[in-house]
């Protein structure tokens, strides 16, 4: 069954998982949530898990909630260059950071307007890398209960916790924090390669569907 889910800033390693291993459907018709992978990602540093985050320009007023695909960047601050910087700090000694750093770097060079656009343009970078095809199926319209699709879009959800339990790979700081699961696609692909997309198409996800 096709599964319905957020395009987010770098998934987390379940969201890509599905990606490898199921036909997906991005909803982009929903309104944009606060505390979402929407706008953050997850890394692990030296000094563990650590998020980074897009800040957006905010409505307020009479205008109140806003559409995802209406959400802009506010680009008054650097964010892109700080984002680079402590992916550059915290996998600088990774096995394959060398190896993608020039295809991921113009990334962090982009001033974009909309959220949306710009994490699916991350999305289309990634999936290159891992050999992966990037859905185009996009909902036209929201629908609380979805028919006919698995519906993840809890995924997108920072806050709640999910019952996902994947395999240990190494990590750079693995001997002083242990093993961080489910960070951002970014972690698996510096520390596994070439690897990362074996891993993503062998990784359970039952436990996510219960």
């Amino acid at each position: 069954m096709r599964c319905l889910l957020h395009p987010s800033y770098f998934p987390n390693i379940a969201a890509m998982a599905l990606l490898a291993q199921q036909e997906c459907e991005w909803e982009i018709m929903d309104y944009f949530q606060k505390q979402t992978y929407r706008n953050r990602t997850y890394i692990c540093t030296d000094q563990g898990k650590q998020m980074l985050s897009i800040p957006i320009l905010h409505v307020g007023g009479k205008q109140g909630k806003q559409y995802y695909r209406d959400v802009r960047t506010d680009n008054k601050y650097p964010w892109q260059r700080q984002h680079w910087r402590s992916l550059q700090t915290a996998y600088r000694s990774s096995p394959f950071f060398e190896y993608y750093e020039d295809d991921l770097a113009p990334l962090f060079l982009e001033y974009p307007v909309y959220l949306l656009d710009h994490n699916f343009r991350c999305l289309e970078v990634i999936t290159s890398l891992l050999n992966l095809n990037l859905p185009d199926k996009k909902t036209e319209q929201y629908h609380p209960s979805p028919k006919g699709v698995r519906d993840m879009r809890f995924l997108v959800n920072a806050k709640k916790a999910v019952s996902f339990d994947p395999l240990p790979y190494t990590q750079v700081f693995t001997e002083r924090h242990g093993f961080i699961p489910n960070p951002s696609i970014l972690d698996l692909l510096f520390n596994e390669g070439p690897n990362a997309l074996n891993y993503l198409q062998e990784t359970t996800l039952d436990s996510l569907y219960a």
